[in-house]
Order: structure tokens, then C-alpha cells, then sequence
């Protein structure tokens, strides 16, 4: 059984909502609704990346070391998985 969860919607709900935006909008809009969203959605991570870089930057510049939240970005991604393994294991159990 394939279970869909997006933002803790489920895929029933997921088919209510496209229903109702289908009727409101009609099926000849939804593409370039999509499309929109889409362009927004990229401009906003190419903002962020941008930022990101920025302040990479001035922190090289004025010799900030940011190896600390390297470091404790790796912390985090070991914890993440062996949360993940736990869980997967006590998943696959029910």
C-alpha cells in the first residue's frame, strides 16, 4: 500500500484539493499555474543560494571561521540517521 505524505495531507485530501482547483480554475489554467509556482519557487532557492553565498563570502573575508557549523551540520545528519535506521526498523515491524 503506497502512502502519500505531504506536509501531513493525506492522499485523499490530496485528491479533494487538485479537485476543487481544477473546478475553480479550470484544466486549461492548471499548467500555467504550475508553471508560475514553479518560477517563483526556483527564484526563491536561487535568492537563497545567493545569500548563502554572500555571507560565505564575507565570513572568509573578514576571517570568521565557519568549520563550527560545518561541524555541527555533520553532528546532525549522523543523529538524523541513526534516528532514521531506528525508526525504519520499528517501521517495518508494524
Amino acid at each position: 500500500m503506497l502512502n502519500i505524505h505531504f506536509l501531513f495531507i493525506s492522499g485523499t485530501e490530496i485528491t479533494f484539493i487538485m479537485f476543487v482547483v481544477v473546478l475553480v480554475f479550470g484544466a486549461d489554467k492548471i499548467p500555467g499555474i504550475a508553471k508560475g509556482l514553479g518560477k517563483g519557487m526556483r527564484s526563491l532557492k536561487d535568492a537563497t543560494n545567493d545569500i548563502k553565498t554572500e555571507i560565505q563570502k564575507s565570513a572568509d573575508k573578514n576571517g570568521i571561521d565557519t568549520s563550527l557549523s560545518k561541524e555541527v551540520k555533520e553532528e546532525i545528519k549522523k543523529v538524523r540517521e541513526e534516528i532514521n535506521d531506528l525508526t525504519g526498523s520499528v517501521k517495518r515491524n508494524l
